[in-house]
């Protein structure tokens, strides 16, 4: 049986001294049941004009600097994080009755770090990063597939460099909530906080 808290037992959250060590063994545990990229998550942003937003996104590295997703920075969420560089990410894993929610600052990454997990990706996805206007309307499918063909030719017998306005973020995590489901609702939450990266983190229970 696990020792963080499975979801048959009726033990509480452990809390490690580290938090993103906690989330890794959750994380672990839900690559092992889920069918489908345990690494999805919710990102939540603020728009220019103070108005939030969601959408899912895949986390590509998570350690102590943070949690790092990867995106068109002239998305509609590269966009808000360029207005506003915070956002919330929430993780949930339905067959361990899990959640986690991450807040904090978000940064882009060097162009180092984008150019090395770009060049991981399949060719078609590179392809697509170039061919793809993200977020704004498109006249017809017939537009982007021409836009495919086109780079797809480009790049035919050459590597893909990345494009200028593709890149990541990381959420500097400054809150970090672990939930667990209990039975009758009586959940179990266990949060951690700082109020700076450079400082040690604290933990609290939550009334569910």
């Amino acid at each position: 049986m696990s020792d963080i808290g499975g979801p048959l037992d009726d033990g509480g959250i452990n809390p490690k001294p580290d938090p993103v060590e906690l989330f890794h063994a959750w994380l672990k545990e839900a690559e092992a049941v889920e069918v489908n990229e345990a690494n999805a998550m919710s990102l939540a942003t603020v728009d220019a004009d103070g108005l939030p937003d969601v959408r899912m996104v895949l986390l590509k590295g998570a350690d102590a600097r943070g949690f790092v997703f990867f995106s068109n920075a002239q998305s509609n969420k590269g966009r808000a994080l360029a207005a506003h560089p915070q956002a919330a990410l929430n993780f949930h894993w339905k067959s361990l009755r899990r959640a986690v929610r991450v807040r904090g600052p978000a940064v882009q990454v060097s162009d180092e770090e984008a150019d090395a997990y770009f060049a991981t990706r399949a060719k078609d996805s590179q392809i697509g990063a170039w061919a793809s206007a993200q977020s704004r309307p498109m006249e017809g499918r017939f537009v982007f597939e021409a836009e495919i063909a086109k780079y797809a030719a480009k790049y035919a017998l050459t590597k893909v460099p990345r494009p200028p306005y593709w890149t990541g973020w990381r959420v500097t995590p400054l809150r970090i909530e672990f939930w667990r489901d209990r039975p009758f609702r009586l959940h179990d939450r266990l949060v951690y906080v700082r109020a700076h990266e450079d400082e040690p983190w604290s933990t609290q229970r939550l009334f569910p």
